[in-house]
């Protein structure tokens, strides 16, 4: 669910129609999105003392699911760029989360795998002990 909210500027549909085309889109590629509580903050930061261009950010916060706490932020001097910047930094921030999940998984599971004891080379020797070595100087030392 996409919550958007204006920050020091009108309320506009055709802002929302494009905030909400372009991440849906995104959370299309991610199915464990689809029921994720979203908050996108459309921001227009402007300084009435110093003068030039206006600056756009886009702020999106995943506040619940299974991506809960990914949070990114773009500007740019157009409303549109600073979305098409999320859109397309959103997506490597998704795959960057899951991987780390997967590499969490993946260094459990050969944790796992390495806390199981090898056979000593003591415990070798005591299986292969009643066979007759084939080298003499060998022969003599366990004799």
């Amino acid at each position: 669910m996409l919550q958007i909210v204006f920050k020091n500027m009108d309320r506009s549909e055709l802002a929302t129609e494009a905030v909400s085309d372009r991440l849906m889109a995104v959370v299309d590629k991610f199915p464990d999105l689809q029921n994720c509580l979203i908050s996108i903050t459309l921001d227009m930061q402007n300084s009435p003392i110093q003068a030039g261009p206006d600056l756009f950010s886009v702020a999106v916060h995943v506040k619940s699911g299974r991506y809960r706490g990914v949070r990114l932020t773009k500007s740019a001097s157009n409303l549109y760029i600073a979305l098409a910047y999320t859109a397309d930094h959103l997506l490597e921030k998704f795959n960057r989360f899951g991987d780390r999940t997967r590499v969490r998984l993946r260094n459990q599971a050969r944790g796992v795998s390495l806390t199981v004891p090898a056979p000593s080379a003591f415990e070798a020797d005591e299986e292969f002990e009643d066979l007759e070595s084939p080298f003499p100087l060998e022969r003599q030392l366990r004799s």
